[in-house]
């Protein structure tokens, strides 16, 4: 996956125009792809624009919730089931 690409795409959610907070905003990033590629099984796929999305959304909602103790909002869910699923199955959570 294009982080540079990403990291982009966050900020513009974020509203967020410095570079003040790149370094946690990729750490944030690099978090959310390695936790769907090691542990939910996903082969991501760098020209899916619905993976690419999903990724923006996932860390900004991340860095948006850092100290909230709700879990994982329901359009999320729904999402990365769907990816999971078209990508061949394996542990729904």
């Amino acid at each position: 996956m294009n982080t540079a690409t990403i990291l982009e795409l966050v900020k513009s959610r974020l509203g967020i125009s410095s570079i003040v907070r790149d370094a946690y905003l990729i750490s944030i990033i690099e978090s959310v792809i390695n936790e769907l590629e090691d542990e939910k099984g996903i082969t991501l796929d760098s020209k899916s624009m619905n993976h690419t999305m999903f990724i923006v959304d996932y860390a900004t909602w991340r860095y948006q919730s850092r100290d909230s103790e709700k879990g994982i909002p329901r359009h999320l869910q729904f999402r990365l089931h769907n990816i999971m699923l078209h990508n061949g199955g394996g542990a729904i959570v």
